[in-house]
């Protein structure tokens, strides 16, 4: 693992628990729905918007693009499901991000080694 893969996993799991909150935040006016449905829209923005700011700076070539989002979203769902389930804490929910970075590491690992 190299220096720009663990700044890939900072930065999705930054952004997209940032973009989490925020549309948490936005969607909770129309209640318990929309501040689910708000999380869930900000978090496929956030990985969308992460991995676009990874590519630009360099960390991500323009052909690993599509398969590190479609792992940052997988891992999204998953962190989705982990976290809803875990709602009577902050802590689990809280380290459930990582694993949105965890599924564009793997998604670029793949893309890399399928390119290769």
């Amino acid at each position: 693992m190299s220096l720009k893969d663990i700044l890939l996993f900072i930065i999705v799991c930054g952004v997209g628990g940032v973009c989490i909150f925020l549309g948490s935040v936005l969607g909770s006016g129309l209640g318990k729905a929309g501040l689910f449905s708000g999380a869930v829209v900000g978090g496929i923005v956030g990985v969308a918007v992460a991995v676009w700011i990874v590519a630009r700076i360099g960390l991500l070539g323009r052909a690993g693009f599509g398969v590190t989002f479609l792992g940052g979203v997988i891992g999204f769902g998953v962190a989705v499901v982990i976290a809803v389930q875990n709602l009577h804490g902050p802590l689990i929910p809280l380290a459930s991000v990582g694993l949105i970075g965890l599924g564009a590491l793997l998604g670029k690992l793949l893309g890399d080694r399928r390119a290769a």
